[in-house]
């Protein structure tokens, strides 16, 4: 009997392997269902702050007694708590499920980059908004290029380096 995961995989790949006849001369096949569940992902955390930043929190800061935090820091928080989950459960039970690494370690390494993204995703937002005076959402839009850059740097060339047979 499939679990749950599995049923939720096998729906996800009908859906992303029906396009993929139009990729195939491009990338692998697991090279595109990567990329794709990243960029659904993606545009997901990008009309979350949209939608958090316009309509939730209606461009006023939110007040929470003790702090006050800017619209666009609190809707980068509201759509990073919804879409930093979905990414590990894509990541974990979509695209790698037959990783050998155990869960905790995956979520561990997942963890350590998303803490760097959100650092990086805080700097920069803040720098885009309130020094260059650009819109929130089209800083969050760039934001989101230079931490994608990032992300798949570090992944591809440091935390999941294929080693040289000599080394």
């Amino acid at each position: 009997m499939k679990n749950i995961h599995e049923t939720i995989r096998e729906a996800i790949f009908k859906i992303i392997d029906f396009f993929y006849p139009l990729f195939k001369r491009i990338f692998p096949l697991q090279t595109f269902r990567y990329a794709v569940c990243g960029g659904v992902n993606t545009f997901l955390d990008i009309f979350l702050f949209f939608v958090s930043y316009n309509f939730i929190l209606q461009k006023k800061p939110l007040n929470l007694s003790f702090i006050t935090i800017s619209p666009h820091i609190a809707a980068f928080i509201i759509g990073s708590s919804i879409s930093l989950p979905i990414g590990f459960y894509l990541n974990r039970f979509v695209v790698f499920p037959k990783s050998g690494l155990k869960g905790h370690h995956q979520l561990q390494r997942y963890l350590l980059v998303v803490a760097m993204c959100i650092v990086l995703n805080y700097i920069f937002i803040k720098l885009f908004v309130e020094y260059f005076g650009w819109y929130p959402t089209i800083s969050k839009i760039a934001t989101t290029v230079i931490v994608v850059i990032f992300s798949y740097s570090i992944q591809t060339f440091y935390f999941f380096k294929v080693k040289d047979e000599l080394d």
